[in-house]
């Protein structure tokens, strides 16, 4: 049995109350059981409790035998030192803190909590509690909704902090970086990741004038104009532009083979997407910037309002006119996927680095005027009556079941919990 199923029993008080006692025969009382701990350190903090005539206050050590605090090597870690109760399944063997014993405490509780935790775990569906769903109110669900998608957006912060520190703090560089990753959407988010490390925004700045220049910077780093030697005027066109903007740069450009075709739809193929990017760079004027000051989605979708240069109006990759003609405009799904994965989350991250609650606020806002996600994992939910309204409880339900069903980590789900604790201890 794992130690996260003692914790959850200590944290929730499902063991037996009645006539608790140390091992060595002093009375217990437990006034308040702590705070878990989710770093290095006891598992519970600032609990409080009564032995004998005396109460303590300190943290709280638990483990399924008493004989781990030696195997998990507590003894010389100077952080179990305040440790003022351990709370065991079974005391094998007597603990000893600077010479003196540590209380300990067996608890016990009612066998059909464990039953109900292995069930869940044992289950093979979709999500473990999913026969066990359809008994439960979805507002069960929907009322953890915030605290999941404020989870789901700090998963988030360290990838951009990280990114922001390589940057110098530089919030337009990050933002530009983090936009291009995202115009490769998920099959080509490494490799558009990639050129916009390899093309700094200052030298884009430069040239945001003439959208050919930024045409053939952009694709010129991307190795996609190194496939042929021969091809149709403006493929050569961008060449031999990238060829003189390559010397004058002392520039580093990609492979071509990194890019992903297969299996994309043509209006998601890199060529497109890297032609819209360039548009937007070109259309574009401290974006991000504008970005921060712009409250609402429908000013923000104007800001996006973009489509590719006139030559991909006839072609999805160079040098192949396409029966289709058409302007390669960056639609609805893409434009919710940027504020999505992109503006959100930064959004979000600036606010917490300039302690502006309300900046945070906003994108948390953006989310819920946005449409709801259509994917896999959002048709399953909708199958098993778990509607989303909004973005904002799409992305909670992929927290959801990335972070915690997909992990078994029902322990820490408040329905999960709810289901585990089903049956009451009888105290006895």
């Amino acid at each position: 049995m794992k130690e996260e199923f003692l914790q959850f029993i200590w944290k929730h008080s499902l063991f037996n109350k009645n006539d608790l006692k140390t091992t060595d025969g002093r009375p217990v009382e437990i006034i308040t059981t702590g705070q878990p701990n989710t770093d290095s350190g006891p598992d519970f903090f600032n609990a409080k409790i009564r032995i004998g005539e005396t109460t303590w206050a300190g943290n709280i050590e638990i483990h399924q035998k008493s004989s781990h605090w030696y195997r998990h090597r507590h003894n010389t870690d100077a952080a179990y030192d305040n440790v003022i109760l351990h709370v065991v399944e079974l005391n094998d063997s007597p603990v000893l803190i600077k010479s003196q014993a540590l209380p300990t405490l067996e608890i016990r509780y009612p066998i059909e909590i464990l039953e109900n935790y292995e069930q869940l775990l044992r289950s093979a569906k979709w999500i473990a509690c999913e026969e066990q769903l359809p008994k439960y109110d979805p507002f069960l669900i929907r009322f953890w909704f915030s605290a999941l998608m404020i989870e789901r957006l700090e998963s988030k912060t360290t990838d951009i902090i990280s990114i922001l520190e390589q940057n110098k703090n530089n919030w337009n560089d990050t933002f530009y970086q983090l936009l291009a990753r995202n115009f490769g959407m998920k099959t080509n988010a490494l490799p558009f990741e990639m050129l916009a490390k390899s093309l700094p925004l200052q030298i884009l700045s430069k040239h945001k004038n003439d959208l050919f220049q930024i045409e053939a910077l952009l694709f010129g780093q991307s190795g996609l104009l190194n496939e042929t030697l021969l091809g149709d005027d403006y493929y050569l066109s961008l060449r031999k532009e990238y060829s003189y903007l390559y010397k004058k740069y002392s520039l580093n450009g990609m492979e071509s083979h990194l890019w992903k075709f297969m299996r994309l739809r043509p209006i998601n193929f890199p060529t497109v997407r890297i032609a819209q990017l360039a548009m937007l760079i070109h259309h574009s004027s401290a974006l991000f910037s504008r970005i921060l000051e712009t409250e609402s989605t429908e000013d923000l979708r104007k800001l996006f309002d973009v489509k590719a240069s006139e030559y991909w109006d006839t072609h999805y990759s160079f040098n192949k006119v396409s029966k289709d003609n058409h302007p390669k405009i960056l639609g609805e799904t893409a434009f919710n996927n940027l504020v999505i994965n992109t503006i959100v989350p930064l959004l979000f991250v600036y606010g917490d680095q300039h302690l502006d609650q309300a900046m945070k606020d906003r994108a948390l806002l953006l989310l819920e005027k946005l449409e709801p996600e259509s994917n896999q994992i959002i048709r399953k939910w909708e199958e098993l009556g778990i509607e989303s309204r909004s973005a904002f409880e799409s992305q909670a339900l992929l927290q959801l079941k990335n972070k915690y069903c997909d992990e078994k980590k029902c322990l820490n789900c408040q329905l999960g919990a709810k289901i585990i604790k089903s049956v009451k201890p009888s105290g006895k």
